[in-house]
């Protein structure tokens, strides 16, 4: 089996110099996060990278329905589909782990997210939909946006089997950060794993400033997701009583603040405090360069069909060794 290699960032103003880097590096797809309370657009860096590249695929991962109006996301698509053609978006949506969890709301019901997707499909296909009780169609014109129909492949962000449902419900495919074990995703058009890490240099330990600066991020969104979540495998991790005593210690009504500074991005000051080179062994994509070829078919072998690797730290680095380890060629 063999698994796609691709990649994902947070949308800030180098993004898409990075997107046309990890192009010429080979890498599939550039997924761009959708989180507006930490980063900047994801709309905007997906154009900008549009117009920088010839062949890598684009697109959110994943999207938060409630962020946006059908129709204003029907149009987005429409645009970047215009900027760089169908064969080369994908469309990621999900309930909102961190787009609403960091401005301290709760995820979205996996039972409206069906509608949620369903609606912007129907846009696309040029059908009219009912909208806050009116109806509602894309009306743009020969000339405005491309042609209806217009169809893209999505995927469901998913931890669980709610969302898992979810995505065979739609026959769409799935991206997830922390499978749960046992999973079982038989049947799903693709299954794409968020993978954080690095490859280490020669000689480097797991808990050298480097690696707990670059792969740290990756580890510390499991402590904020599992605490949540309220999921049993916070236990499971080092230092978390520790953790669990420095959350406590915040004002409930802003604790969502201090939890999700840098996240996904750089260690916050709570991160900082609990995080030791033992905590990197739960990430698959730490690894020396002669690992990592194992490491990867070893995801194949579990159902993973593709990896979307977040670089941290030194971007450029991180791309251009990741994919020499891994054998890609631009």
């Amino acid at each position: 089996m063999t698994v796609t290699l691709s990649c994902a960032f947070p949308p800030v103003a180098e993004t898409p110099a990075h997107i046309e880097l990890a192009e010429q590096l080979g890498f599939h797809t550039a997924w761009v996060y959708d989180t507006p309370a930490l980063q900047l657009d994801c709309w905007m860096t997906l154009a900008l990278a549009a117009v920088r590249t010839s062949r890598i695929r684009l697109g959110p991962g994943v999207l938060i329905p409630s962020l946006r109006h059908p129709m204003v996301t029907a149009s987005a698509i429409a645009h970047l589909v215009h900027l760089a053609g169908p064969e080369r978006v994908v469309v990621g949506v999900g309930t909102g782990f961190t787009g609403r969890r960091a401005m301290g709301q709760k995820p979205l019901r996996w039972a409206d997210m069906p509608a949620h997707v369903t609606v912007v499909q129907q846009l696309l296909l040029g059908e009219s939909v009912i909208i806050d009780g009116a109806v509602a169609k894309m009306l743009h014109w020969p000339g405005q946006a491309p042609a209806r129909p217009i169809v893209v492949p999505w995927v469901i962000g998913v931890n669980g089997p709610k969302g898992l449902e979810v995505a065979r419900q739609l026959g769409a495919g799935v991206f997830t950060s922390r499978p749960r074990p046992g999973a079982d995703h038989r049947g799903l058009a693709s299954v794409t794993l968020l993978g954080f890490g690095t490859v280490l240099d020669d000689g480097e330990d797991l808990d050298s400033p480097r690696v707990l600066a670059t792969a740290g991020p990756g580890v510390s969104v499991a402590y904020h997701a599992f605490l949540e979540q309220r999921d049993g495998r916070l236990s499971t991790l080092p230092n978390a009583p520790r953790f669990l005593e420095l959350v406590n210690e915040l004002p409930p009504e802003s604790r969502h603040l201090v939890l999700h500074e840098g996240h996904l991005t750089a260690l916050n000051d709570i991160d900082r405090q609990i995080l030791v080179g033992e905590s990197m062994r739960m990430l698959p994509m730490v690894a020396t360069s002669s690992e990592l070829p194992d490491r990867i078919a070893d995801l194949a072998h579990s159902g993973i069909t593709e990896i979307a690797f977040q670089p941290m730290g030194d971007i450029e680095r991180e791309l251009r060794v990741f994919a020499a380890a891994a054998g890609l060629s631009g």
